[in-house]
């Protein structure tokens, strides 16, 4: 009998055992999603609330957000071992404030920050290092989660410190957020407030490390009850309300979910600014439609302005090019004619080579009506002189002055000249 209840406890004890290793499992699991969904929640509330107003120490909202951070980073660190000290000995910089009587104060995520972040470009590490109002492990990584919001730098110092794998497992136990699936998630939600504008004072009481940040999850908290749910509800207080006493009616019934009325004034408040800027977008969307508006129908009518110079213009070119073809038509038959008076002389000068010296007096007097022929024939202007230029209306007009016969001789007169007939 007693063997048998020893082998009873001890089954037991095991089964114990493994229940216990499950419930830490689910504990370490539960308290991961919780972080990592409040941190998103915060992340979504600083996001709306630097629409409205500069976010900087005296911000809840970054108030919460940081201590969600610092839970975050500080989830699962490792303590320090008591069997290092005498490291200190040596002057090796181990992670924490090593002094000749131990550690001043326990590890923080600082220590964590200024190893796995040396590798940024540009970081800040060594500034916070040498600031001199600042001396706690747990100060100086407040002020670095500062200083990184106002370089909006804070997601990439994440990042990198998390490839750094081997430096997060020598700070960090099992199932810490910065070693699971969980640190991709955080990096990603840290890049949208590089969007925001942050204002920290470095001085201020926000970074004394002597209080852990405590977290307030009262915003983040909402209950919505179903219609379903608040039917039952109802009905299970008028059962109540009947049979408790004959007198009492369900009108007399409360509401089941009555709700704060500072709630109430918060909410109104936020939809009332909400309202105030709907109502300026919406005036300045109108006063930019108008503006629009008016700038199209100045163009539409400068649009039309040039479409009829266009018009007017083809029209113009059309017209001059039919006068310049007439021009040049006019030119080729003065040409030809200019050809047949050339070869009128030639022959004139043959047949006076044909006839006897006892009539060279009279060859002479030829010789000078040939002489006057041709030198009139010089004088004539050339045929640019005649058209002028062919690109405008007033040269054609001076075309038909010259078609009289003070400028161009008859070749029908100098045939039938008396001069030119034989003896």
């Amino acid at each position: 009998m007693a063997s048998r209840t020893l082998g009873g406890l001890g089954g037991s004890r095991g089964g114990g055992g493994g229940s216990k290793k499950s419930l830490s499992a689910r504990n370490a699991a539960v308290e991961r999603r919780n972080l990592i969904t409040v941190c998103r929640f915060s992340v979504k509330t600083l996001i709306d609330r630097s629409c409205f107003e500069t976010i900087d120490d005296s911000s809840p909202e970054f108030n919460n957000f940081a201590a969600i951070l610092e839970q975050i980073l500080s989830h699962r660190l490792k303590e320090i071992s008591q069997s290092c000290r005498w490291l200190a000995h040596l002057q090796i910089p181990l992670q924490g404030q090593v002094t000749w009587f131990g550690y001043e104060s326990p590890r923080s995520f600082w220590d964590y920050i200024r190893v796995a972040c040396r590798k940024v470009s540009q970081n800040c590490i060594c500034s916070i290092e040498n600031m001199e109002n600042v001396s706690s492990s747990r100060a100086k990584g407040r002020a670095w989660i500062r200083v990184a919001l106002m370089e909006k730098h804070l997601s990439e110092y994440i990042s990198t410190a998390l490839r750094d794998f081997k430096t997060t497992r020598r700070f960090y136990e099992d199932g810490a957020i910065v070693l699971g699936e969980e640190a991709n998630m955080l990096a990603g939600m840290l890049l949208g407030l590089n969007a925001i504008d942050f204002s920290f004072c470095l001085k201020g009481e926000g970074l004394d490390g002597s209080f852990p940040a405590v977290i307030d999850y009262t915003p983040y908290l909402k209950f919505t009850q179903s219609s379903d749910s608040i039917s039952s509800d109802e009905e299970e207080l008028r059962t109540l309300g009947s049979s408790g006493s004959e007198s009492s009616t369900p009108e007399n019934v409360g509401p089941p979910f009555i709700m704060d009325e500072n709630s109430w004034f918060n909410k109104c408040k936020r939809v009332k600014q909400k309202y105030q800027l709907t109502l300026e977008q919406k005036g300045y969307l109108e006063e930019l439609l108008r503006l629009r508006e008016n700038q199209l129908s100045e163009s539409v009518s400068q649009n039309k302005i040039l479409l009829q110079r266009i018009e007017d213009s083809d029209l113009a070119h059309k017209l001059e090019k039919e006068q310049l073809e007439y021009i040049i038509v006019e030119l080729q038959d003065q040409l030809k004619s200019y050809q047949s008076l050339d070869q009128l002389s030639a022959e004139v000068s043959l047949s006076q080579t044909s006839l006897d010296p006892g009539q060279s007096q009279e060859g002479d007097g030829k010789q000078d009506t040939l002489n006057l022929i041709s030198g009139g024939k010089e004088d004539t202007p050339s045929l640019l002189g005649l058209c002028g230029s062919l690109t405008s209306v007033a040269s054609y007009k001076s075309l038909t002055s010259l078609k009289s016969n003070d400028y161009l001789a008859s070749p029908t007169t100098e045939v039938t000249s008396p001069g030119l007939t034989p003896s």
